[in-house]
Order: structure tokens, then sequence, then C-alpha cells
């Protein structure tokens, strides 16, 4: 349940905080500098270090000198995302000069676990590996060998079991960034592989309208063609039939209109149910009539089954655009649908006797690639081509028995 909501705690581990991304914040995001964190982590040391120096009254005491460099390594925190490599090596520079001159410790660190976090999330891990490692070896030869020549005076000299204990924080450290860094790429690809999802469900949606589209209007158009040029050469010898050519137009660009508004609605409102039912292979005997207004004579063969409302519309459309392809490309005034079903397998045959009336015989346009993607998307197969005894045949063959939201 955590998942459906994209702020809860179970999408910020998949998918990342959203702010992750950002320097710091809205208005870091819009100068590109973190600010609040980098005035926030300064105030931590500053005060931090000042409360610090009560507790260690054998250090030398906090100067101007001490705040200068407790300001050097915390402002370069500024540039940590545009320049890691330099701030974290400037970071354990300067943290690096104040332990040397003798001042209090205090939270002077974390200046350099910031640094060392954001050069590791950055990719730079060696550098940020190496910077660290120059504080600590730099603290061991200040803290066991130099500590004689430097401030305070009269300072004795840490023990390697200090510097064990030194040495484990910074581990801890380094493996803290590099689990960050494992985590944001990962967060990286997962998005990445969201948004290539994304993009890939609204290309097939968009073909998918197209196809639905093509086979509408390409069905309708043929038949209001077809009536046109029949109204046009009988307008005067026959107007009846003149009249009833018109009829026909005006029935098919209704219905024409009527499915094209289905589909722009569900371009509307994504989410809403559609208010008509997607037509199937009980549909066929409108099929029928359509082609017979445009002046081709269908016959039928096997009863149409039942069928799940994806593979009905999908059957439903490749016999629409093949009987349109006959009605825009072959010669014949004849054509036969064969409708046989068996095994959870749909198979149908549309033949037409010829000849072609045209080089792109049997639709060499977007009709045949429509009816193949509809096949393939149910798991079926389109074979389409000329017959040898003349004619062309469209053989399509669909499984049935998927579940409905495949």
């Amino acid at each position: 349940m955590e998942e459906q909501h994209p702020g809860g705690p179970a999408h910020w581990w998949r998918y990342g905080p959203p702010w992750w991304n950002r320097a710091d914040g809205p208005d870091a995001h819009r100068s590109g500098l973190p600010w609040r964190s980098t005035a926030l982590i300064t105030a931590i040391v500053l005060v931090g270090t000042t409360f610090a120096a009560h507790g260690h009254q054998d250090r030398v005491p906090l100067d101007g000198y001490a705040r200068v460099l407790l300001l050097a390594a915390s402002v370069p925190l500024l540039w940590r995302h545009r320049h890691p490599v330099p701030v974290v090596f400037g970071t354990a520079a300067a943290t690096l000069a104040y332990l040397a001159l003798g001042y209090p410790y205090g939270p002077v660190f974390v200046t350099v676990a910031v640094g060392c976090f954001s050069a590791v999330v950055a990719g730079h891990r060696r550098a940020a590996w190496t910077a660290v490692a120059l504080l600590w070896a730099g603290h061991v030869l200040v803290a066991l060998w130099l500590f004689r020549l430097l401030p305070p005076a009269g300072d004795r000299g840490a023990g390697w079991g200090q510097e064990i204990v030194i040495a484990t924080w910074v581990l801890a450290v380094v493996a803290l960034a590099e689990l960050a860094r494992v985590r944001r790429e990962q967060w990286a690809r997962e998005r990445a592989d969201r948004a290539e999802a994304a993009r890939r469900r609204a290309d097939e949606e968009r073909l998918r309208i197209a196809r639905e589209l093509h086979d509408v209007l390409a069905h309708s158009i043929s038949v209001i063609n077809v009536q046109a040029s029949m109204g046009l050469a009988l307008l005067d010898s026959d107007p009846e039939q003149a009249r009833s050519a018109l009829t026909t137009i005006k029935a098919a660009s209704k219905e024409a209109l009527g499915e094209v508004r289905q589909v722009l609605g569900a371009l509307r409102a994504p989410g809403a149910a559609p208010r008509a039912p997607a037509p199937g292979l009980d549909r066929l005997p409108e099929l029928v009539e359509q082609a017979a207004a445009a002046g081709l004579t269908v016959e039928t063969e096997g009863e149409p089954p039942r069928l799940p409302p994806g593979a009905g519309l999908a059957a439903f459309r490749i016999v629409q655009e093949a009987l349109t392809n006959v009605v825009r490309h072959s010669g014949s005034r004849h054509a036969r649908v064969r409708v046989g079903y068996g095994d959870g397998v749909l198979r149908l045959r549309i033949d037409d006797d010829g000849p072609a009336t045209g080089a792109d015989a049997g639709g060499g346009g977007n009709g045949l690639a429509g009816m193949r993607e509809r096949a393939a998307a149910l798991g079926g197969t389109i074979e389409a081509g000329p017959r040898p005894d003349g004619g062309f045949r469209v053989l399509a063959v669909l499984p049935t028995d998927l579940r409905e939201d495949r």
C-alpha cells in the first residue's frame, strides 16, 4: 500500500528522495549552490568548536586564525557539487592545518566528512579516499612525532589506539559515502527504466490510436468514395439511385464520426470507460452491408464465436481492413470471409478473385502493417499475399484463450 503514495517511505527507498538531485532545496536549485546546508554546517562547526574548546584547556585557545581556518574548511562546501575534488582536498588541508596548530578538537571533521561524501557520490572515489587518507596520515605524523615541534607547548603524543579509533571513524564515513553512491546509481537506473517504460507505453498508445483511426477512416472513406462516384455518375440519369448513394454516404460518415469521437474521447479522459462497447465479430453483418453499399458482394462462412473484447476488436478490424483493401485495390466485386474456431484459436480467411487494379494490390500501405500489429499484440500471425489461382488472400490466426488484461 505504501507504494501507492509517491511521497511514502517505500517510494523514497525505491526511487530516491525528491530533493536528491537538487543542490539544497528550491532556493539552491535556482542559484545552483547549496547555501542552506553549507550555512548550517558552518554554524555547527563554529559553535560546536567554541563549546568544545572549554573542555580542552590544554590546547591553544581559539583566536582569529582558528576561526579563519574553520571557515576555510566550511565555506568551500558551497562548491562541493560542482567541484568535489578540489573541495575535499581543500577541507582536508584546512582541517589538518587547524589541528597542526594545536587548536581544540571539535566538529571540524564534519567538513571533511561532507566533502568526502560529496566526492564519492559524484564518482570521484579515489580522490576522496586519497584526501581522507592524507588527512589521517598527517594527523598521525603530528600526533606521534611532530607534537614536540608544534603548539601547544608541553603537548604529549597520542597513542596508536587513539589513531586506530580515528581510522575506524574515517572508514565508516567512506563506507557510508560508498553506500550512498551505490544507492544513488540504483535510483538513477530505476528512474531511467521508468522513464523508458513511460515512453514505450506512450509510443504504443500512439500506434494503437493511429491504427484505430486508420482502420475506421480508410474503410468509411472507401465506401464514401465509391458511393460518391456512383452518385455523380447517376445524378442525371437515375436520381433515385443517386439519392440512395447519398444516403449510404450519410450513414457511413455518421458511423465514422462516431467511432472517431470514441477514439478521441479516450484521449481526453484516459481513465474513463468507453461510452460504447468495442466492435467485434458479432458486427460482421454490418461489414457485409457496408461492403455491399460499396459494390462488393461478400459471402460469409462459419459462425463467429464469442470472443474477449480485445480479440473481438482485432478480428473485426482485420476483416474490415481486408474488405477495404478489396474495394480499393482489387478489380473483383466478390469476396469471401471464412470464420473458423477451435482449440482456443480463431482463424479468419478473406479471399477475393482479383485482378489487382494497381501496383499496391492488397494494400501496400499501413493497412497490412496495422493488421500484423493487431495480430502480434495477441500473439497471433497474419499471412497476406496473392493466391496461386489469382486474387488475394488474408489469413489471420489469433489466440483467443488469453486473459483480457494481457
